[in-house]
């Protein structure tokens, strides 16, 4: 089971992609893996979350704006980008979003 990411206390940055794939899924598996891999090693990192089923949404979480821009240029995610447009995706949208204020809950655990 998948956990929300673990983040700092605000204020961060959030970048929202949400998708609709095309059929041709041929390598997406393995580029996501790397990508997710990738961003985790950038300065500013926070954390990811993702969930698929029609639509895809994929939020990573950065401690400022450079950092999400960093990202967006580096060289293997622009690779990435490219094969996205021409392959793997419909449709997406990409938001970006300042955090003001971040809370979860947790179930205790019954013994």
């Amino acid at each position: 089971m998948s956990s929300p990411a673990r983040t700092p206390a605000p204020p961060y940055y959030a970048v929202i992609f949400t998708s609709v794939q095309t059929l041709d899924l041929d390598g997406y598996a393995w580029m996501a893996e790397r990508m997710e891999q990738l961003a985790s090693e950038q300065p500013g990192f926070l954390g990811i979350e993702s969930a698929r089923r029609d639509l895809g949404i994929t939020v990573s979480y950065w401690r400022d704006l450079a950092s999400i821009q960093a990202w967006k240029q580096h060289v293997d995610h622009r690779v990435a980008q490219k094969m996205g447009k021409e392959r793997w995706y419909q449709r997406y949208a990409i938001r970006i979003a300042r955090v003001e204020a971040a809370y979860e809950f947790l179930r205790p655990t019954m013994v």
